[in-house]
Order: C-alpha cells, then sequence, then structure tokens
C-alpha cells in the first residue's frame, strides 16, 4: 500500500437518480416502496445503496468483498471464526491486514469482524472498522403516489399441471431520489482508502444503479454526480443536497404537480442555491467533479470563479 495514495482530503458526494415504474427499495414485511407518510416522499436506505456499489464491484469489477451475502446486515458482517480464518487468516493482526488488503468494501464503508476463536482473540473479541464513506438516507425531491398492480404467475406442479399464483406488486410512477454523502479522511487512515477505491465507489454508484436490471428496479437511471473536494482540513459545507429543489413545468397549460411527474420531462433541477453555496466556499474548495446525464436540465452550469470543475462520462 503506498501511504501517499492514501485519502488526504475530505469529500462530499451528491448523487441523484430515478426509477420509472419500479420499487427501489422495499419494505421487508409487504415490498411497498418506503415513503415518509406525513410529507409524501419516498425514501431509500443507504444499506440499498451500498449494496447497489457492492453488486457492481463484485459482478462486473470482480473485486472482492467482505460482505457479499445479502441477508447479512450492512457493517455487520456475519462470520464466524472458523470462516473467517478461512478467508483471511488465523491470526488476528493477519486477518485485519489480510481483510484490508483484499475487500474495498471495508476500505469503503468498514465493517465489524467478530474474532472469538481466532488465534490471539479473547470471548466476544472483534475488529472495528469505521466506514469512511457514508450516506444519508436517500430522499425524493418531490412526493410521490404509489401504484398498487395485482399480477398472476403459473408454474407447472405435477406433468402439465399449472398451478396459479396471485401476486401484489407496488411500484413508483417515478421518484427523483437525492443521496448525500461524506468521505472522512480522518478513517481513511484507519481503513487505507484509497483514490483508486473513491473512483471505483464513483464507477459503483453511476454503473452500479444503471446496470442494476432485476424485475423491480429495471428502469433506474442515474442523473447528476457531485463531488466536491476540500483543501482545508476537517472541514466541509453540509447538506449539500438542501440546496437542490425542483422548477415544475406545465402540462395542458397548467402546473405539473408532484405527484404527477412522470420524467425528467416534467421539471428542471434548481441548483441555484448550491452553486452559491460552492461559490461562497471556494477558498476552502480544490475542485469539484460533476458528471450529469443530459436529459435532467439544470437552472444553471457548474461553472464557479476560483474553482476547478471537471466533466466525466461513463
Amino acid at each position: 500500500m503506498n501511504e501517499s495514495d492514501i485519502i488526504k482530503n475530505r469529500s462530499e458526494v451528491l448523487f441523484l437518480y430515478d426509477v420509472t415504474d419500479a420499487n427501489p427499495n422495499g419494505d421487508p414485511d409487504e415490498n411497498k416502496a418506503r415513503i415518509d407518510e406525513d410529507i409524501g416522499v419516498n425514501y431509500v436506505t443507504d444499506v440499498r445503496l451500498k449494496r447497489t456499489i457492492r453488486d457492481y464491484l463484485y459482478n462486473f469489477k470482480e473485486m472482492e468483498l467482505f460482505v457479499r451475502d445479502r441477508e447479512t446486515k450492512d457493517r455487520k458482517a456475519i462470520l464466524d471464526a472458523k470462516k473467517t480464518a478461512k478467508l483471511f487468516g488465523n491470526e488476528k493482526d493477519g486477518i485485519r491486514k489480510s481483510i484490508l488488503e483484499k475487500c474495498i468494501d471495508v476500505r469503503l464503508f468498514g465493517a465489524t469482524i467478530p474474532l472469538e476463536g481466532v488465534e490471539g482473540a479473547s470471548k466476544g473479541d472483534s475488529i472495528t472498522f469505521t466506514g469512511p464513506v457514508q450516506f444519508n438516507i436517500g430522499r425524493s425531491l418531490h412526493r410521490v403516489k404509489e401504484e398498487h398492480i395485482k399480477g398472476t404467475g403459473g408454474f407447472s406442479s405435477h406433468g402439465t399441471e399449472q398451478q396459479k399464483t396471485f401476486r401484489d406488486d407496488y411500484i413508483l410512477p417515478y421518484s427523483l431520489i437525492c443521496f448525500y454523502g461524506i468521505i472522512n479522511e480522518n478513517a481513511s487512515k484507519t481503513t487505507e482508502l484509497t483514490n483508486g477505491d473513491v473512483e471505483h465507489l464513483l464507477d459503483g454508484l453511476w454503473n452500479g444503479t444503471k446496470n442494476l436490471i432485476t424485475r423491480s428496479k429495471v428502469g433506474q437511471m442515474p442523473r447528476l454526480l457531485v463531488k466536491v473536494n476540500y483543501r482545508e482540513n476537517n472541514f466541509h459545507i453540509g447538506r449539500l443536497d438542501k440546496a437542490l429543489s425542483l422548477i415544475h413545468k406545465e402540462r395542458d397549460g397548467r402546473r405539473i404537480e408532484d405527484t404527477e411527474i412522470r420524467s425528467t420531462k416534467d421539471y428542471i433541477l434548481d441548483v441555484s442555491e448550491l452553486l452559491q453555496k460552492l461559490a461562497k466556499h471556494k477558498d476552502k474548495i480544490e475542485s469539484i467533479e460533476v458528471a450529469h446525464q443530459e436529459d435532467l436540465e439544470l437552472s444553471g452550469e457548474f461553472k464557479i470563479d476560483g474553482i476547478n470543475v471537471g466533466f466525466r462520462e461513463w
């Protein structure tokens, strides 16, 4: 590991994607879309986003992960001592080093590794890594309306005999979801997070979302990714997602309401407050990286005097 490549400066990340006729994150009880009933906003857990990134890095980039099992809780991987020893070695310090070398998800998101029974470990002993990359719960920038669809299915049970089944599907006709995250340079020292790892993270956000093609997730599309890199230690503006809003367009001579939005053609993303915040703190910003899907119309351009803004495409 080249210590000069370990993350030295803090960053903030904004990631926006939308879903059409899909369920971005089902409730485990009824598999309904998660909605804050008080305000009608759709929300998606950070665990769901991290799973998207992990799946992409494992399936498309063939990178080793610590948390693979979809039933395993994020940052609390449940492995017994025998499995841990088989994968990463028999001794505590060796396990720690091996996991950091092999598992990009631990370097990014952290983990708790139980060690009871491993050589040199005491009863209840474990290794805990605090993840340098943390995301809040993602929320839609508008109110949504869930739709209930009844479906049928059939399968052969005995020979040619077919048994019918019924299912209930819950979808959102449309939702524009915004995630906000921080890359903490202090925790990066512990997990040895590198600039290369962060490149894989951004790739996983964008292309992981785009390639999440399952029955409930097809129809997701990345729209905007903004990474703000700071030059001043231990500083960040904070909650950049709160500086975004929608400007509603008109349809048939009247304003399109939140729950009537069906595509990016129905609104403009208002980034004016965000650009003002960035300009206000430009002396503390090293650079800004932006990926913008052209179908999403913005109210302004990411051009700020005194700040190097780089645009990227995947």
